[in-house]
């Protein structure tokens, strides 16, 4: 009796190893355990379904409506199908719509023209490692941290008509936010001051990826920095150049929240984005005609953000 113990104990049957399975060139793949496939599942299920619940449905309806006369209010069965009338009505009958989209380019061209250059010129020079340059890529980088909203609030400090720091210091007595014909470059200048610090951002981090070797060789050939810079190094950036382009032109078509908090996007601050709020939650309330406009922006938006997938594509497969 005393020995039964031991025998049970030697026959006690011992615990399942791990199942492994052999893949190619002799290399052992452990399978995944239920927890860790639940886990796997959740990680990539929630997060599609809030993309497609929150962007990509909402997408497709607002091409759906923007085919209808609907007031968003009535219901859904009495919707009016109006087919192609409404981006009609906003190419040929809507004011609004030619200046918005002058503005809109206006904005596009001072963002990539001027910002983005001057963005790509800082980082060349914090690139160096002078002495403060944590400070400095900090200071040029807070604007971005703030939305466009509150910008526009600090600027309008600067810019007032009465107690503005600018009128001050020119001894003047401009309505810079409140002029037709100045109001549009005074937005642009505070919105190009917070777009300077993002392409800044993009480019340092560009810049140091840059394998050192090939400035060194430039070097030795006998090339000057700024000839090294434009035929060495910024070719080598070409997917950081598509990033800034796709964003450059992103940003000039969702520009909303500056001329909003000026003026609601009238008097010489017409922007599509602008139209779209106006028509859709406005007083008016036309959710076809303002989807109509929304409609425009998505295919302008998804045409470059095609074109920056098909460069990282192509890069990848290289």
């Amino acid at each position: 009796m005393s020995d039964l113990p031991l025998i049970q104990a030697d026959r006690a049957v011992p615990p399942p190893a791990p199942t492994t399975v052999t893949g190619g060139r002799g290399r052992r793949l452990r399978l995944l355990s239920r927890t860790d496939r639940v886990v796997i599942t959740l990680m990539v299920l929630v997060p599609l379904l809030l993309v497609v619940g929150l962007v990509w449905l909402p997408a497709a309806a607002t091409v759906l409506l923007s085919g209808t006369n609907w007031d968003g209010i009535g219901p859904l069965g009495e919707i009016d199908w109006v087919g192609l009338k409404n981006y009609d009505d906003v190419v040929n009958i809507y004011p609004p719509f030619v200046p918005a989209v002058q503005h809109n380019l206006l904005w596009l061209a001072a963002l990539f023209v001027v910002a983005t250059p001057f963005g790509m010129f800082l980082a060349v020079l914090l690139d160096k490692e002078l002495r403060g340059s944590r400070f400095y890529q900090t200071a040029l980088y807070l604007p971005v941290v703030l939305s466009l909203a509150l910008i526009g609030f600090i600027w309008q400090l600067i810019y007032s008509r009465d107690q503005g720091l600018l009128n001050a210091l020119l001894g003047a007595n401009t309505d810079w936010y409140g002029d037709p014909h100045v109001n549009i470059w005074a937005v642009l200048f505070a919105a190009g001051w917070r777009h300077v610090g993002y392409i800044m951002l993009l480019y340092l981090a560009g810049l140091k990826g840059v394998d050192p070797s090939l400035r060194e060789a430039a070097a030795v050939d006998g090339s000057s920095e700024t000839s090294t810079f434009f035929r060495v190094v910024f070719p080598v950036m070409r997917p950081i150049n598509i990033i800034v382009l796709v964003v450059t032109v992103i940003e000039s078509l969702r520009a909303f929240d500056l001329v909003w908090v000026v003026n609601k996007g009238r008097n010489g601050l017409e922007l599509l984005s602008a139209l779209v709020t106006q028509n859709v939650v406005g007083e008016a309330s036309r959710i076809g005609f303002g989807s109509a406009l929304a409609t425009i922006m998505l295919v302008v938006s998804l045409a470059f953000i095609t074109l920056y997938l098909f460069t990282v594509m192509r890069e990848d497969r290289r």
